[in-house]
Formats: C-alpha cells, structure tokens, sequence
C-alpha cells in the first residue's frame, strides 16, 4: 500500500505536468497513480490534494509569492513550484499541521529539486500565515 509520502510526490508530478501546460492532466490521474501503485485511500488523498491545489492555485500563488525575498516568482523552477503549491494548499487550505508538510516538502525538494530547493522551500513555507 502507498504512503502519503508516495501519494504527495505523485501529486507533484502531476502538478509539474499542469505547470508545464497539460491542462488535460487531470483525465490520466487515475493511470499516472496506478502506475505508481497508488491506490484506495490514498489515490482519493491524492485526488484531494490534486484538485484542491488548482482550485486554490491563485491564491495559493499570492501567498508563495508574498514571502519571497530576492526572488522574482517566474523565475522559481517548476518543480520547485509544484512542491511548494502542494504545500501552502494543506498548509493554509487543508489546514494540516505545518511542521509536518515543511518536512515532507522538504524530503520531496531533497528527492526532487536542486541542492539549494530544500533550504528555499524551508523558508518560503515556514513564513506562510495559517488564518
């Protein structure tokens, strides 16, 4: 059974392929998490989490871009975006503790981005306000 580890760094993957311009993502969610064996539960956390943060991803852009300092937001990297909208969603939607999700992007950052994205992403989430 897949964790929400494995169902997250899913989710950034499809996030990354949306950011990138393939709106139609959403329709192959279902292949894209078979093949990563997610499934059940966690296929719906990830749906969930999915549909959430492109519900939310103009809002959640405005909030991730408020705490930038010495960053132009386009200049960011996709995945990095993608980490970090994943997070500021459950973070200031989700409403799930904020300690965990900026450790878990931090591990998806290590496993996913450049050397320098964990540190980055550490400092952008831990300055977002939870209302």
């Amino acid at each position: 059974m897949a964790t929400r580890h494995q169902a997250r760094t899913a989710v950034v993957g499809l996030l990354y392929a949306y950011d990138l311009g393939n709106e139609d993502i959403a329709k192959f969610s279902d292949e894209i998490l078979e093949e990563d064996k997610i499934r059940n539960k966690q296929r719906e956390f990830s749906h969930t989490l999915f549909e959430g943060t492109i519900e939310n991803l103009e809002m959640l852009d405005k909030e991730i871009e408020a705490h930038l300092t010495d960053w132009d937001y386009d200049g960011i990297g996709k995945v990095e975006k993608a980490i970090m909208r994943l997070a500021a969603y459950e973070i200031l939607v989700a409403k799930t503790d904020k300690a965990i999700i900026i450790n878990e992007a931090v591990e998806l950052a290590k496993k996913l981005a450049d050397d320098k994205a964990p540190q980055f992403i550490n400092g952008v989430l831990d300055a977002l306000e939870v209302k």
